[in-house]
């Protein structure tokens, strides 16, 4: 297990979703915020998964579909946001353009049974909430509040988690409040380490570097677990390391494709991460994470690169779950969940 390649983590993360397919109809349904550059919400692998606002869902006093209807029928100061919200444009038209966040929620949560089984994404069943943020076309400042109204928006419809695969080295004090609230709220902030091929001990990338204990930084790796050329590395700002090159999922229009780089190692943590709050809603966001790092595969390759050295092991996470056993090898006894006393023991 010391040297799973890419493509071992990838069939072993396919058999985990297989596995919690069978046993996630008793789970919670978590909720995870793509805040990207919107989605494809059409598209077969990913619109059974993807989040709507029941309190745009229906139909209105005059028999008008909700979400079409114009109004702020659950009066959360937007108006038809029936599957997130355009924040780089101001409504509920979450469809995308670019590509890149179509991508990323097919990692996290694609599924569909009639398709080929290498398009499954993590998490076989998931609220993907479409939070769109960046508009290639828009100035960096209009991106960088936008991407604040979209936690803020996250807060406030209660995602359980927020994927981030976007940033930059400009430490923005605004948006390190905003991920203040996020910690307040107990919502897991999963983070892109950045594709600036450097040291972020040393050229920090935000929001990833922001010291906050619900926030997981998340580098890329090849097929020989070796750090992308691209990605940042650093062994006090990076948690830890998953698949990152070439991996195929969804794109707009139906399609698939593949894309390379630390936003897709995000997704895969994301989606780990689901997996296991659904079957464990109590853990806290911090739990969580020294969950994903106790139960990652160690790697010698990354050493001096990362703060763990590990590389995310979906497999190990949900298996040893499965066991209701933890992190640290302690079971927990007469629960079919683990125990938070068990887990928080060592």
């Amino acid at each position: 297990m010391n040297n799973l390649t890419i493509n071992k983590i990838l069939t072993l993360t396919l058999i985990c979703t297989l596995q919690a397919q069978a046993t996630q109809a008793d789970n919670r349904k978590i909720t995870v915020a793509v805040i990207d550059t919107g989605a494809d919400v059409n598209h077969t692998a990913l619109k059974a998964n993807i989040w709507t606002n029941v309190g745009e869902s229906g139909v209105d006093a005059l028999g008008r579909n909700k979400s079409t209807n114009g109004l702020d029928d659950d009066e959360n100061g937007f108006i038809d946001d029936f599957h997130g919200w355009n924040f780089s444009s101001n409504k509920g038209d979450v469809s995308d353009s670019h590509g890149h966040g179509t991508h990323i929620a097919g990692i996290i949560g694609g599924h569909c049974t009639s398709c080929d089984g290498s398009h499954q994404g993590v998490a076989p069943d998931v609220n993907l909430m479409i939070l769109k943020y960046y508009d290639p076309f828009a100035p960096g400042e209009n991106n960088l509040q936008a991407s604040i109204r979209a936690i803020d928006y996250a807060i406030k419809m209660k995602a359980d988690i927020i994927n981030y695969s976007g940033g930059g080295t400009q430490r923005s004090l605004a948006e390190e409040a905003a991920i203040r609230r996020v910690q307040k709220a107990g919502i897991l902030f999963v983070a892109a380490a950045g594709n600036e091929k450097s040291n972020s001990d040393i050229l920090k990338y935000y929001p990833a570097d922001y010291q906050l204990s619900n926030i997981i930084s998340v580098t890329a790796t090849d097929n020989s677990n070796n750090i992308l050329p691209s990605s940042n590395f650093g062994i006090h700002s990076v948690d830890i390391a998953a698949p990152g090159k070439s991996v195929n999922s969804t794109i707009p229009g139906g399609g698939y494709g593949r894309m390379t780089g630390t936003s897709q190692a995000t997704a895969f943590v994301s989606g780990t991460a689901a997996l296991l709050m659904s079957k464990n809603p109590y853990l806290s966001a911090e739990q969580v994470i020294q969950y994903l790092i106790k139960t990652g595969t160690p790697e010698k390759k990354l050493i001096g690169k990362t703060k763990h050295q590990v590389l995310l092991d979906t497999y190990k996470a949900i298996s040893m779950q499965d066991q209701n056993t933890n992190a640290f090898g302690k079971v927990a006894a007469n629960t079919q969940k683990m125990d938070p006393k068990y887990f928080l023991s060592e």
